[in-house]
């Protein structure tokens, strides 16, 4: 293990200092910036057309997709009647283990037959010696892993900077609502996970779209769906998962030292793939057991430092809440009134939780379960966590701190940093941590959805799962050196690209959903 280890390093180093040297040289990311921009513009207008809103000559846009994503969470909230406020306890009650043995009952999940060495499932998402797959919590965290980052941190700056204090509650609602669409789409992950020879679990939805729709006579609709979101998921995985994650991560860590060269950047890029390598070549057990340890810690210290904001100035809550329910329905003229506000709580959530897009099942697929709504149930929490606890504080901070009067021209992270270090002086470090942290987490399970997907067009091998990999930890150097503002845009437009046929799968096996869902209520005694 320690010799694949340290050929797999050294196969990244080499190219990744090349490229460092490069592009300090010759500008190698206006290069790649200029080639793609075509490409872009064209891909990001088409995924990104928007409504636009503009009463008394006043303008807000949100794109269609956005607003998809946002119906398809209401229509899916209502189908299961309020599932994410009724089963929120049962939720909190599978993650800590309460069912655990009804659900390692000897009834099979569907038809498949999972082949156990030496009594372990080979490659899946688990801790070493523990029998059998992810626990419910090693699931969550995986998942989370990938959709509490930054987003959480600029994205809420953005959208107060934008549409005001009342923006906080529109995200909250879509937060709530986005609950019900990972319900969906994580039990269908289950539902219609593979099973190589080998063990190893390959889920997402590829294979829901593919296998789930063969079943409803649809099988030449659901391959080309299929292959449409893995090449889209592919793509997002080396765009918005990992070169913007290792872009913002880098810009922070180099701020925060005083750095201004773009070798310090290239170098903080090294630096951080290798640490991807070292995670990702133990496959997704590594990525598993290293997402349950590092994201309850970097969400339990932004919590911590937000939480000492708010008591330190307790008697400006009242107040806050206050401007958050009076501007959700009210909301500054600049920004198109109400249905501006609306927009902008709406869009920031979709970005940070990506509720219906699809990504999260992948990571819950392969769960230890004999029930796949069981991990849908627990999938539910995540947008909970990240978009009405993380995204919530976030915002409280900022309100508390009056940031959201006079943002003294910063926005995103920087205006974040600045409302907690009002406060907290020394806080820019503790937020460089977070950041590096959530980008880091980030990474390793975007770099699993990525090869999943690899893997599915590609086929299933060792050369084609190391190829990918290499790719992937050359890709974080570049994200971290270079300016590549087109190339962000572009894979942005593929993640939620993928909305698009995980969306159509997911209506056309609603039915099977509810299925799963009336089974497992019974097979726990809850109606």
């Amino acid at each position: 293990m320690k010799k694949r280890l340290l050929l797999f390093i050294a196969t990244i180093i080499v190219p990744m200092l090349a490229f460092a040297q490069d592009n300090v040289e010759r500008g190698l990311d206006e290069r790649i910036n200029d080639a793609v921009t075509p490409a872009t513009a064209f891909i990001f207008n088409i995924v990104f057309y928007p409504w636009t809103y503009g009463p008394n000559g006043d303008t807000s846009t949100m794109p269609y997709v956005i607003i998809l994503l946002l119906t398809a969470a209401t229509i899916f909230t209502i189908y299961f009647g309020f599932i994410n406020i009724r089963r929120f306890p049962l939720a909190i009650n599978v993650v800590r283990g309460k069912y655990d043995d009804i659900e390692g009952s000897d009834e099979p999940l569907g038809k498949v037959n999972v082949n156990v060495v030496d009594g372990d499932i080979v490659d899946t998402i688990k801790i070493e010696g523990e029998e059998g797959e992810v626990s419910h919590f090693q699931a969550l965290t995986a998942a989370l892993s990938g959709t509490v980052g930054l987003g959480n941190i600029s994205g809420v700056a953005i959208a107060i900077a934008v549409g005001g204090p009342g923006a906080t509650f529109w995200m909250i609602v879509a937060g709530l609502l986005g609950m019900s669409s990972k319900f969906a789409e994580c039990t269908l992950g289950v539902k219609y996970r593979d099973i190589g020879p080998d063990g190893t679990v390959y889920g997402g939805p590829m294979y829901y779209l593919s296998k789930g729709l063969k079943e409803k006579g649809m099988a030449g609709l659901g391959k080309v769906l299929a292959i449409f979101f893995a090449i889209m998921c592919i793509g997002g995985s080396f765009g918005g998962g990992n070169m913007f994650q290792a872009n913002q991560a880098a810009a922070q860590f180099n701020s925060m030292i005083g750095a201004t060269s773009g070798s310090a950047g290239a170098i903080f890029g090294i630096v951080m793939a290798i640490l991807v390598a070292i995670v990702i070549i133990g496959g997704i057990k590594r990525i598993a057991s290293v997402t349950e340890k590092v994201v309850p810690f970097m969400v339990g210290i932004y919590f911590i430092a937000a939480l000492i904001v708010i008591v330190m100035s307790i008697g400006q809550l009242p107040a806050a809440f206050g401007m958050i329910f009076e501007g959700a329905f009210t909301g500054a003229g600049v920004t198109g009134g109400f249905i501006g506000v609306l927009i902008q709580g709406f869009r920031r959530a979709a970005f940070s939780n990506e509720a219906g897009v699809g990504s999260a099942a992948i990571a819950h697929s392969a769960v230890k379960t004999k029930y796949a709504a069981s991990e849908g149930i627990v999938a539910l929490l995540e947008p909970f966590i990240d978009t009405v606890v993380v995204c919530t504080i976030t915002a409280l901070v900022i309100i508390i701190t009056g940031f959201h009067v006079d943002t003294n021209g910063l926005g995103g992270v920087d205006l974040t940093s600045a409302a907690f270090a009002s406060v907290i002086p020394w806080f820019p470090y503790v937020l460089t941590l977070a950041v590096v942290l959530f980008a880091f987490s980030t990474m390793i399970s975007w770099s699993y959805y990525g090869l999943q997907s690899w893997l599915y067009l590609f086929g299933r091998s060792k050369t084609n799962e190391y190829i990918y990999k290499v790719l992937f930890c050359i890709f974080v150097v570049i994200g971290a050196a270079a300016s590549l503002g087109a190339v962000t845009d572009f894979s942005d437009s593929m993640i939620f690209a993928m909305a698009i046929p995980n969306l159509i799968g997911v209506f056309l096996l609603l039915p099977r959903v509810r299925e799963e869902l009336t089974r497992y209520l019974k097979a726990i005694g809850l109606k």
